[in-house]
C-alpha cells in the first residue's frame, strides 16, 4: 500500500478507512512514511493515518472544467 500511496503525494484525495467516523478523510497528501501518511484538510489542519486501515485512496472527482464536483456519491459497490 506504501508504494501505491505514494502516486497520489500532492494530490488532493479521499483516503477511505476502516477507523474513521465517516469512512473517509479528505486532504492533499503531503508525505507517505513507512507506517502512515499526512494529510492536510482544507482547513488547514494536518493528520496522520495509519496505513494499516487504509482501504482505498481515491483522487478528489473534478468536472471537466476542474472544478471540484459539488456532490460524490458514496456507494460501496463503487
Amino acid at each position: 500500500m506504501k508504494e501505491l500511496a505514494k502516486q497520489f503525494i500532492g494530490e488532493e484525495c479521499i483516503i477511505y478507512t476502516i477507523t474513521s467516523n465517516d469512512g473517509s478523510v479528505q486532504g492533499v497528501i503531503k508525505e507517505i512514511d513507512d507506517g502512515g501518511m499526512i494529510i492536510e484538510r482544507n482547513s488547514g489542519e494536518r493528520e496522520v493515518v495509519n496505513l494499516d486501515f487504509v482501504t482505498r485512496i481515491r483522487e478528489y472527482p473534478r468536472n471537466k472544467k476542474g472544478k471540484k464536483k459539488s456532490k460524490i456519491d458514496i456507494a460501496l459497490g463503487e
